[in-house]
């Protein structure tokens, strides 16, 4: 509940958090936020949104691959490190992507900004499912005042 009120005041500490999206989708239906305040909410988060180009969708694992035999390092027990974006899609396919070590802090930061742009337009969603409802309620009042 408060933090619908912070987020239309704009003063929420990090909009992104998901715990003001958990408050957002359970309280929204409790608060009467203004049509205003609505408005302004959701151009705040517009103007937040990360760089729509610099997103990427997916998981960074790091794993150890070994080698059966004829390598030292892994008759060591040591193995190789490696960095992977695995990426899957419907039907249950997986890709998976070597990733190198100077890149890892670009696909970490990437990785980021699609989970900002993903909670983002969910927050933006339930900003206009309260538009939705204060526009009929408007209408629901003007009909029962005309008749």
């Amino acid at each position: 509940m408060a933090s619908l009120r912070k987020l239309a005041e704009g003063t929420a500490p990090n909009i992104f958090q998901r715990n003001v999206l958990i408050s957002l989708r359970c309280n929204v239906s409790s608060i009467q936020m203004t049509h205003r305040q609505a408005i302004q909410a959701r151009e705040r988060l517009l103007k937040r949104l990360p760089s729509t180009s610099e997103v990427l969708r997916g998981s960074l694992i790091e794993r150890i691959t070994r080698h059966s035999s004829g390598c030292p390092k892994c008759a060591r027990g040591e193995g190789h490190p490696q960095t992977v974006l695995t990426i899957s899609y419907p039907g249950g396919r997986t890709r998976q992507f070597s990733i190198h070590g100077e890149q890892v802090p670009q696909v970490r930061r990437w990785l980021s900004n699609y989970q900002k742009l993903k909670e983002a337009v969910e927050a933006i969603c339930e900003l206009n499912h309260v538009l939705l409802r204060s526009d009929s309620s408007v209408r629901k009042t003007r009909s029962v005042s005309g008749d």
